[in-house]
């Protein structure tokens, strides 16, 4: 069986590093590259953790490439606060075995999606600046990709940056209007899906560690995340918005329910970074899928599994 093709475009942090571990381990795709913007942390680091985590899950042959430095129109705003300084909760990890790929991730983007219309699927999990500035060299980009899954926006209005404002969407609101507005199949994973169904417990987590080292991994890089969590989200655990993202976009068997929506993007207080969703009689046709609901258990399975597999790990 031809194993399927992701992109996936990263500010890699803590649950990005999660991420990059179940599309490594999962038998039926292939990495084709590793495209990184600077959102969760500055773009020195993300490239760093995107390099360090391939290694650690024995993908160091896939490419990284350094890609956007800011958004579109502002100032750079990290989400050190909930990842801690590093992206990675301080943990101890080993230095990147290897320096960032050749190839600028813009244009890299451009040049996968024009030599193999329709075979790529592209996962964005972090601010969406690097498919921005690719839309304005292709507007028919994303019409190129076979799919695209948005880690984006929290469409039950509920943020975690303002009262609607979802962090990707909210460092680079200009940047999620482009990319909503454009033609393309797009699917919306939001952070409200990650509230609901993607919260590691206390004893999920000590089951995970169970597991082995990449269990230790993934508990040992999300310990900010998880302070961060029970201060500020009040949620029981830590959430893994990216990597549940990657599962749908893994499997979309998982969801249980999504809609065809148009929806448009706050950019200004108070809606800066809110996706808000346009149902009138007279809006423009839908330019995304949302999902409201996927099979939690399905989800956590993978999860384990992922973690638990290293047989599979990628040399």
């Amino acid at each position: 069986m031809t194993a399927r093709s992701l992109i996936i475009d990263t500010d890699t942090a803590s649950d990005d590093a999660v991420a990059l571990l179940l599309a490594v381990m999962e038998p039926s795709v292939e990495i084709a590259a590793v495209t990184v913007v600077a959102g969760n942390v500055p773009l020195d680091l993300a490239v760093r953790n995107a390099i360090v985590t391939l290694d650690i899950c024995g993908a160091p042959n896939v490419p990284v490439h350094v890609g956007s430095s800011r958004p579109l129109q502002r100032p750079l705003e990290t989400a050190q606060m909930v990842h801690g300084q590093d992206g990675m909760g301080g943990a101890s990890l080993p230095k990147p075995s290897r320096p960032a790929s050749a190839g600028e991730a813009v244009q890299v983007l451009l040049d996968l999606a024009a030599d193999r219309p329709g075979h790529h699927t592209l996962v964005t999990l972090g601010p969406l600046t690097n498919i921005a500035h690719a839309l304005a060299e292709d507007p028919s980009l994303l019409g190129k990709f076979r799919r695209t899954f948005l880690m984006a926006g929290s469409p039950d209005g509920i943020g975690n940056m303002n009262v609607a404002g979802e962090y990707n969407v909210w460092a680079d609101p200009e940047a999620a209007a482009v990319v909503l507005a454009t033609t393309g199949p797009k699917t919306m994973v939001g952070w409200n899906i990650s509230r609901q169904y993607a919260v590691v417990s206390a004893e999920e987590d000590l089951q995970l560690r169970a597991l082995g080292a990449l269990g230790c991994f993934v508990s040992d890089i999300n310990v900010d995340v998880l302070k961060f969590c029970n201060e500020s989200s009040g949620l029981a655990g830590y959430d893994l918005p990216d990597p549940v993202t990657m599962a749908v976009a893994l499997d979309e068997q998982i969801i249980t329910e999504a809609t065809e929506e148009v929806m448009v993007v706050g950019l200004d207080e108070p809606t800066r970074g809110a996706v808000l969703l346009d149902r009138r009689n007279e809006a423009p046709p839908a330019n995304c899928t949302v999902v409201w609901a996927v099979d939690q258990a399905a989800f956590k399975a993978r999860l384990f599994a992922a973690v638990g597999n290293c047989d599979q790990v990628r040399r």
